[in-house]
């Protein structure tokens, strides 16, 4: 953002401040021991840190979920939404206010089921904000139920023979979206790897989209235990404009030269494999922008608190 701009909005040229990880956050959540979440939040905090994000400049935007506690545990402005709609919430924040920065968070049920439609359309729109969708592969705050990300065969509460579709795949998905620019995969047991994509995807200019394989030690505890013991089960996608995180080469030893620009060969690593590959599948910042090119009318918080009583008026009875 150019000074002109942060002066506008008084985000303060000569702000000072400095904050340390408390100062973004220090009650603890309410997740179960063991949860993928803790570990999520941890690298937001330490990335908030490492950018000296302003608490007051940044926007956490969730729907309904075990994920979508995160608003609560934050010192930043949240709005804790309704099942699926973060990103049309998010998306009019930006618009608004493009002076903040704007994080959405969800889970594979709240982002892939009932918030489908806006996840495609909000790839399209590329507005700029990062997003997590943090995967367990289960509906947890409501107690196992199968989501679209389920394996298929697995039991749930709703499906106790087995879930009987193929799971969806969140990636493969979003890369044939028109307009998408950045995708990428990462897990909350390679913290070193998670806060490298977080922040790749926060320093990219456009819509970040970042799948988050999230363990849930209640209800899917099997899925991920695999992987998350054996280093060799994971195949790290390398390339400078990706990310690549010094000295994790010495564990997770099996690596592959992927370029971020090349939407083919993203789409083809993105299919289902043997291996979990992690890294950034694809990024385009030349990609239009909805946020550039729709330019909403800014007001004062008196236009704006007058503004809303002449809408409020229009139901007085």
């Amino acid at each position: 953002m150019s000074d002109q701009l942060r002066s506008f909005f008084g985000c303060g040229l000569d702000d000072e401040r400095t904050f340390d990880l408390d100062d973004y956050g220090d009650v603890v959540p309410r997740w179960c021991s063991g949860c993928g979440d803790h570990g999520v939040l941890n690298s937001v905090k330490r990335l908030m840190r490492d950018e000296q994000l302003l608490p007051e400049r940044t926007v956490f935007v969730s729907g309904i979920g075990c994920s979508s506690r995160f608003p609560h545990y934050l010192n930043t402005y949240g709005f804790h939404g309704i099942h699926g709609r973060a990103l049309p919430v998010a998306t009019g924040i930006k618009l608004s206010r493009p002076d903040l920065h704007v994080f959405v968070v969800m889970g594979d049920g709240d982002c892939c089921s009932i918030g489908a439609g806006h996840w495609l359309h909000a790839t399209r729109y590329n507005i700029d904000m990062t997003v997590l969708m943090l995967d367990n592969a289960i509906y947890g705050l409501t107690k196992n139920q199968t989501s679209p990300t389920t394996p298929m065969g697995y039991a749930t509460n709703t499906q106790p023979k087995g879930s009987f579709l193929p799971a969806l795949n969140p990636i493969t998905t979003t890369l044939g979206v028109t307009n998408v620019s950045f995708v990428a995969q990462t897990a909350d047991w390679v913290p070193a790897h998670l806060l490298a994509t977080i922040r790749a995807a926060y320093r990219h200019s456009g819509f970040s989209f970042v799948r988050i394989l999230q363990r849930c030690p209640k209800f899917t505890a099997p899925l991920f235990a695999e992987q998350a013991r054996t280093p060799d089960l994971h195949e790290m996608l390398i390339h400078p404009n990706g990310v690549t995180v010094p000295g994790l080469d010495k564990i997770y030893k099996r690596s592959l030269e992927h370029d971020p620009a090349d939407i083919d060969r993203a789409r083809a690593l993105s299919e289902e494999s043997e291996r979990v590959r992690l890294g950034v599948f694809y990024r385009n910042e030349s990609q239009p922008r909805y946020d550039d090119i729709r330019h909403l009318p800014t007001h004062t918080a008196a236009q704006n608190i007058e503004r809303l009583n002449v809408e409020l008026d229009r139901y007085a009875v």
